[in-house]
């Protein structure tokens, strides 16, 4: 898409002329947006593990110790003081076998909601890259304006010069030098607006990069030529399969269904296996006890066990879920419409301004030679004294303007181009 060609860096910041590419390439490595998409890349990817580790069973150990003072009912139904302590102690497995489908389809979620965040990033990342491309066109369109601009006032600063020399020769009366000399100075004012808009354009792009300051930046030149215009419909058939915007929405429709099926799981039963081991120590104040060793060997339990829940009514969450699920679908379906409809105007649009551009163009090199042309011969008639200053200012002033309408055409046909090769991924 972009010539390739090495950017030269100081070994300090960021001074040196940067190509297209590399523009491209820090601005996407350093654009917030886009760091703290992957961030949400390793929040997914986070999110994926931790449905995967639902599947896997628990086990786990208590302990516990209790001390009871004061009256207590006894064997004989009478009440007493005694003084009680008990210890006991337990390790717990659980395997679920069967959690009504829900773990898997939290998975399935996890998964396609990670995927929609890769998509999500890629979108930003070829919106930065838009971004980047049109700005570095609009520095390129700068300064050629500020080179037109500086050609108009080497022309006016050649008269101001020739006057004098003719004012010396006493050929012209001295009023005449009074006129280009403030004309010659209103062209210099142009050049300095000119250069400040060179500035301002470089500012912009300094700031898509992340970069504090455009001391020694500057832009390398691209190949420009006249490339040729892709059909529209076979820029929207290619971006239909490759453009990371349009995949994200569709990747949401995914993600709803998802959502979907993970709410109807809540009408299913679920079924897990248990099982533990245990045992304790109880010894009452005044009455013989067993020592702390027996009564641990003595008092072990094993248990094993299955454990069925069978959902009846759970006041109609279940419903609810699955009606709010599928109105996220049809949000999501929504919007990847849209998204469809502004991808092919957007497409279609880029076009016809490509196609539109082109041909003004062409007419404004046409009409630039002939302008030029037109502008020796008044120069040469103002020269020899068959022109007035008003003829020769007329025409020079139509130079300029033909000539920055023809750089202004040439860049937005560039732009509007590789807007389309950019959807296209040619």
């Amino acid at each position: 898409m972009t010539a390739m060609c090495i950017a030269v860096f100081s070994q300090t910041g960021h001074a040196g002329t940067w190509t297209l590419d590399s523009c491209i390439n820090y601005a996407v490595a350093h654009n917030v947006n886009i760091l703290q998409g992957e961030l949400r890349i390793k929040e997914g990817e986070q999110a994926v593990t931790e449905a995967k580790d639902r599947f896997l069973p628990t086990l786990d150990a208590s302990a516990s110790q209790s001390f009871t003072f004061g009256r207590a009912l006894q064997q004989d139904n009478t009440y007493a003081d005694r003084n009680t302590s008990s210890f006991g102690w337990n390790v717990g497995f659980s395997l679920p076998l069967f959690q009504g489908m829900s773990e898997y389809h939290k998975l399935k979620v996890a998964k396609a909601g990670l995927r929609q965040y890769v998509l999500e990033n890629e979108a930003a990342k070829e919106n930065v890259s838009l971004n980047v491309i049109s700005q570095y066109l609009q520095v390129l369109y700068a300064k050629e304006v500020a080179e037109a601009a500086r050609s108009q006032a080497e022309y006016s600063a050649f008269e101001v010069e020739r006057q004098k020399t003719l004012i010396e020769a006493g050929k012209v009366a001295e009023a005449t030098l009074y006129d280009l000399e403030s004309v010659a100075a209103q062209d210099r004012l142009q050049v300095v607006t000119a250069e400040n808009d060179i500035r301002t354009a470089l500012v912009n792009l300094a700031n898509m990069l992340q970069l504090r300051g455009i001391e020694d930046f500057d832009v390398a030149s691209i190949s420009q030529g006249e490339p040729a215009i892709p059909e529209p419909d076979q820029v929207y058939s290619e971006a239909l399969i490759t453009n990371s915007s349009l995949k994200a929405a569709r990747q949401s429709v995914s993600v709803a269904n998802e959502n979907i099926s993970l709410a109807r799981s809540g009408y299913l039963p679920t079924l897990s296996f248990n099982a533990g081991t245990g045992s304790s120590y109880y010894r009452v104040n005044g009455y013989p006890n067993d020592n702390f060793g027996d009564q641990m060997r003595h008092n072990i339990s094993t248990y094993v066990g299955f454990s069925l829940r069978i959902p009846i009514f759970d006041g109609f969450n279940t419903r609810n879920s699955i009606r709010r699920a599928r109105l996220q679908k049809i949000n999501a379906e929504l919007n990847y419409d849209q998204r469809n409809v502004d991808l092919y105007k957007e497409i279609q649009l880029a076009y016809y301004q490509a196609v539109g551009a082109r041909e003004r163009y062409m007419t404004a090199g046409e009409t630039l030679e002939k302008t030029r042309m037109s502008f020796e011969s008044t120069r040469e008639r103002f020269n020899l004294g068959r022109a007035t200053q008003a003829d020769y200012e007329q025409a020079k002033n139509n130079l300029f303007r033909t000539e920055v309408s023809r750089i202004q055409a040439h860049y937005e046909y560039l732009m509007r181009h590789r807007i389309l090769m950019f959807y296209a991924k040619m």
